[in-house]
């Protein structure tokens, strides 16, 4: 028996980098896999993206793959992706929302359908699929049918842990968010037995091709940077053997996983009453003596 022999997945934006590798690490693991994605535009209208190659490659491996084309950050076409899902594969398992775009410009030469077009993608792009999931798993728990075993891994980014960088802000507000959206899931969906998780890569795909080669992405260390090695903790996450791990974010950058929580308190101040600008004023070096209170050296 495989890990996830019996289980049915979905990974959206699968048809190449990080979900394509994910889907490829899912279907190894055992499980059916639902290989996600947008066509791609081309002057006759439309044609197949890489969802059907790496349809093509899970079935090379021996595996089963269902390819389905649709833009999930729209309401109708996420719904139709969790229910040809459970129709055709008999259920639903394991979804990685991994769908994701980027638009950089510094704020000031930000358009407005650079921020719409992000935020879209990513936050309700991660969300839509997940309420419809979350639809079936919560009937099937009040059924009796089923309770417990379901998980959600979401794709977050080290640009949504680490405070944002410059010329990203769109894509860093987005992923802040999706950080956001997997505590709180996780907090709502616990009762019907589903976790939620979600990673934040670093790796050598086609999103990060302007880094190639910096310090960022050293071509030295392009082995520890491909995307399979994202995949196998997505893998992991995805499993019964991480049960109980949920409502946490794992960043994964090369041979290094660092476990991140939410905010946490660094300092309080108090005062009697509410506050004014004097009393403020007065205790902000208290508020501020572990942390410099200026931009931090290293973003």
């Amino acid at each position: 028996m495989k890990t996830l022999d019996g289980k049915v997945a979905i990974v959206t934006g699968a048809g190449r980098g990080l979900g394509r590798s994910e889907a490829l690490e899912l279907a190894r693991l055992g499980a059916r896999v639902v290989v996600s994605d947008l066509p791609v535009a081309s002057g006759a209208g439309t044609e197949p993206s890489g969802a059907d190659q790496v349809a093509e490659e899970i079935r090379a491996l021996g595996g089963e793959a269902l390819v389905h084309y649709g833009d999930v950050s729209d309401w109708d076409s996420a719904e139709v992706l969790i229910a040809r899902t459970v129709e055709e594969l008999g259920g639903l398992d394991i979804l990685v929302n991994n769908a994701g775009i980027s638009r950089p410009a510094m704020s000031f030469n930000m358009t407005e359908q650079d921020w719409d077009d992000v935020v879209r993608v990513h936050l309700k792009g991660t969300f839509a699929p997940t309420r419809f999931a979350a639809a079936y798993w919560r009937e099937q728990a009040k059924a009796g049918s089923r309770l417990g075993g379901a998980t959600v891994v979401n794709t977050s980014s080290p640009n949504g842990l680490n405070g944002g960088t410059p010329g990203h802000v769109n894509y860093s507000v987005a992923k802040t968010g999706i950080n956001t959206i997997t505590t709180a899931l996780a907090r709502e969906l616990a009762p019907y037995g589903v976790r939620c998780n979600a990673v934040a890569p670093l790796a050598y795909t086609s999103m990060t091709e302007s880094l190639w080669g910096t310090e960022i992405l050293p071509s030295t260390r392009r082995p520890e940077l491909e995307p399979a090695n994202v995949a196998a903790v997505v893998g992991w996450l995805a499993s019964p053997d991480s049960d109980p791990v949920t409502a946490k974010v794992l960043a994964v950058v090369g041979s290094k996983c660092v476990l991140w929580n939410s905010w946490a308190p660094v300092e309080e101040i108090h005062t009697d009453g509410a506050w004014t600008f004097d009393q403020i004023a007065e205790s902000a070096p208290a508020l501020f003596k572990q942390v410099d209170a200026g931009l931090p050296l290293e973003l």
